[in-house]
């Protein structure tokens, strides 16, 4: 899950890497792995920065003042698969033709057939494991097959077209092409969020600033109005002079994936229509239902409603307020560390929950509590949750998750790795609550959730809930895709890449190669996320990356 943003100003004469910078800060929350900006200057020069860090850490007033141009694409990521080292940032840029920069939020599930094409026909040079790049490059393509020397937006539509026909697996892109403009488009389903809105231009002139961004709380912090999402197979292409939108692709099942309004976007954004605290709230209201059914059948009583800060509060509050029973802030959360769900490696977010949270005593000393969580994936952060009440003095612990057991993996851009490592996976709600240590665990039912967001926008028809159910809305997913997935996204596996001792694809097309050495049958599609490793990090290659270790 990534973080992705465009800014165009109408009047060149500025600068917009500090809104852009700006911008990422508010998004921060999909990804704290590396963040990057690449602006666009005076005679369609490309500025860059970008390195692995917190957008805090990577954008000195320095750096963001070396970032030249009114117009600018900027990536905040999170790896699905793929090692977690400083050259895995974006955006990605290409030399030809044009000059081409993207920002890729999503994961493509034909990888391999496509890097086959690339090889045979297209003979272009994957030089990374990022399917983002691959991505990128098959644009690239595309726009090549015009042969002209200046394009125009016909082109482009043109060129965004054909990638829709080519590519399967869920995308939502902001590109910029070099003294032209910014182009945002998102795949045939919708699933990974994208919207745009505009607002009176900052400087000269009687135009229009716009912006693309992933959330919508970057348009409110920003003063963009007008704030709308870019459809499902649409594609969109911003310049000074004016707005061209077109649906490019063929009708599909919009699909958004659920799972955005039960933990990864902010409360305060609006996403296809939703209002994702309203969404919230709703969960709340129907997992108190579900709760009053199961305590009842187990003759327990709750004195506390606690909830695990921070996703889970707005809920927390209104089961509390629906089921008559005192809310309390039971623990207290340290800022300054980061979302445990989004850290690589199992050990480092065991290691962190402590660290990032502390457990009142007072609010749980001789009672039996009710923790609410947004969802419970690979129990560890629940299990030590669990723990930490009972340190302080819990007689009991309930544990409530506002989403259904998860127990099948994300192939869409979510870090959701091998099922074995899925809490819900192959155990019934017995076997989780002994897996983490609660008295009773309770689970909001997938027709509620799906309720609880469909009720703030009915036009929306189906919601991707592979996470809960194991079916893909795009299609193209078996077993052994999973299984060649999950050698991929294995933690262990992970770490083995951190070290440098795996390569997630072995040439031009080739399979993954698993830890032990066996080869992944080639012909399988290997999905390895909008990570890997990015073109142009060191400032030899490709850009020049303005970032400094020193």
């Amino acid at each position: 899950m990534c973080g992705i943003l465009g800014l165009l100003l109408h009047d060149p004469t500025l600068d917009a890497a500090s809104e852009i910078c700006e911008g990422l800060a508010l998004l921060q929350h999909r990804g704290q792995d590396a963040c990057g900006i690449v602006t666009c200057g005076p005679k369609g020069r490309f500025y860059q920065c970008k390195a692995n860090g917190m957008v805090r850490d990577v954008f000195d007033a320095a750096g963001v003042s070396r970032l030249v141009g009114g117009m600018g694409v900027g990536h905040v990521r999170y790896p699905t698969a793929g090692s977690s080292n400083h050259a895995e940032a974006q955006p990605f840029y290409v030399n030809s033709p044009y000059g081409i920069v993207m920002a890729h939020n999503g994961n493509l599930i034909n990888t391999s057939s496509l890097l086959h094409f690339m090889d045979a026909v297209a003979h272009r040079h994957i030089n990374t494991t990022s399917d983002s790049e691959l991505l990128l490059n098959i644009f690239a393509d595309n726009l090549q097959k015009t042969g002209k020397v200046r394009i125009n937006e016909e082109d482009i539509f043109t060129a965004i077209r054909g990638l829709m026909g080519q590519v399967k697996g869920a995308y939502a892109c902001v590109a910029m092409l070099a003294g032209f403009g910014i182009i945002a488009f998102r795949d045939p389903n919708g699933i990974r969020p994208l919207g745009m809105g505009s607002r009176k231009a900052l400087g000269e002139g009687n135009g229009k600033d716009w912006l693309f961004a992933s959330e919508s709380v970057v348009a409110d912090a920003s003063n963009f109005h007008d704030w709308e999402d870019v459809k499902p197979g649409e594609a969109v292409i911003i310049t000074r002079s004016g707005v061209s939108r077109r649906q490019v692709s063929p009708p599909a099942t919009f699909a958004p994936d659920i799972f955005e309004y039960v933990y990864f976007a902010r409360p305060d954004s609006v996403l296809d229509g939703v209002s994702v605290y309203r969404s919230r709230m709703a969960m709340g209201d129907a997992l108190a239902v579900e709760v009053e059914r199961v305590l009842k059948e187990h003759n327990l009583t709750v004195d506390v409603v606690i909830p695990v800060p921070d996703t889970s509060r707005v809920a927390a509050l209104n089961l509390a307020q629906k089921l008559k029973l005192p809310y309390r802030e039971g623990f207290i959360k340290n800022r300054y560390v980061g979302r445990t769900f989004i850290m690589p490696g199992q050990q480092m977010r065991r290691k962190n929950v402590r660290r990032k949270l502390n457990a009142m005593a007072l609010e749980f000393a001789d009672k039996n509590v009710l923790i609410v969580d947004d969802s419970i994936v690979r129990g560890t952060t629940s299990k030590e949750i669990v723990q930490m009440a009972k340190d302080v003095g819990a007689k009991k612990v309930i544990v409530a998750s506002c989403a259904p057991p998860i127990r099948h993996v994300n192939v869409y851009g979510i870090d959701m790795p091998s099922r074995t490592e899925l809490v819900a996976h192959n155990r019934s709600e017995t076997d989780i609550a002994a897996a983490i240590g609660a008295d009773l665990v309770i689970f909001q039912t997938l027709p509620d959730l799906i309720a609880s967001v469909r009720s703030f926008n009915p036009a929306i028809p189906a919601f991707d809930c592979s996470v809960f159910t194991g079916e893909y809305v795009t299609g193209g997913v078996d077993e052994e895709y999973l299984a060649a997935l999950e050698c991929l996204r294995a933690d262990n596996v992970k770490q083995r890449m951190e070290l440098g001792g795996l390569g997630t694809m072995e040439g031009k097309g080739g399979g993954a190669v698993r830890h032990d050495g066996a080869r992944v049958e080639e012909s399988r599609e290997i999905a390895p996320g909008c990570s890997g490793p990015m073109n142009g990090a060191d400032s030899t290659v490709g850009l020049h990356n303005s970032w400094s270790l020193s």
